[in-house]
């Protein structure tokens, strides 16, 4: 028992002494702070083009006859400008474009464009090129209401519409006039965020530019014109 207790002393004395030098030799785990990533944000101004298609309908009509909706259609492209305020998912924003426009159609329908009738019969106007009806330019003012799924933004969109409508009557009736019509608009787009500043867009609008007057110095009688159309636009915005 005597011996013992010496040896039992040393080897407690041994364990505590080699206990550090193992403790140094365990590999601790590195402890990583999280990387914080900020959530995508659509607040700020941007400014971008756009460029796409139009198809719809014109109507003229007068005392000596009505052509009935024809159709018109042609492409468009110009610039935009605007600002988001994103708060939680929702985004509300202003949107204004003002786009350079070709959609047009003519009509040939009736006495007064050239289709039919006593005129056409004696030969006065037939062989002429009908009503035309041509918008010129084309821009909107909008209010925008979308949710972000992160990146990606789909959104309902509208406001005031205007234009410029150009009324081409056969020549034997006048030179035509052009007017700058204020209408309406209302559609629908998504618009996708990529590469930091950047979005790309794709939307539908339906305008009408209410009923334009052909007055009977330019027209030979006071003639109401009307254009609607449909527009399909594809964008690039940069983002502030």
């Amino acid at each position: 028992m005597k011996r013992f207790t010496p040896l039992a002393c040393a080897a407690l004395l041994a364990a505590a002494v080699a206990t550090p030098s193992l403790a140094a030799d365990i590999v601790r785990p590195a402890l990583k702070a999280p990387v914080f990533v900020a959530p995508f944000s659509w607040t700020g101004f941007y400014v971008g083009i756009n460029a796409g298609y139009g198809w719809g309908t014109s109507n003229w009509t007068n005392v000596l006859a009505t052509t009935g909706d024809f159709n018109t259609k042609g492409g468009l492209v110009g610039a935009t400008f605007g600002y988001n305020l994103q708060t939680g998912n929702w985004v509300w924003g202003i949107e204004t474009d003002v786009d350079w426009s070709n959609i047009k159609g003519t009509s040939s329908a009736g006495l007064y464009c050239g289709g039919g009738g006593l005129l056409a019969t004696l030969g006065l106007v037939g062989g002429l090129n009908g009503c035309e009806t041509k918008n010129t330019w084309l821009g909107t003012a909008r209010g925008r209401i979308g949710y972000a799924f992160d990146r990606w933004l789909p959104y309902f969109t509208g406001g005031a519409a205007f234009g410029g409508v150009k009324m081409t009557p056969p020549a034997i009736f006048g030179g035509g006039e052009t007017k700058t019509q204020l209408g309406w608009t209302l559609g629908a787009g998504v618009e996708y965020a990529f590469m930091g500043a950047w979005s790309a867009k794709l939307e539908y609008l339906f305008a009408d530019l209410g009923t334009a007057r052909c007055g009977a110095a330019n027209c030979f009688v006071d003639t109401d014109v009307k254009f609607k159309t449909n527009l399909v636009r594809v964008g690039l915005n940069y983002r502030f």
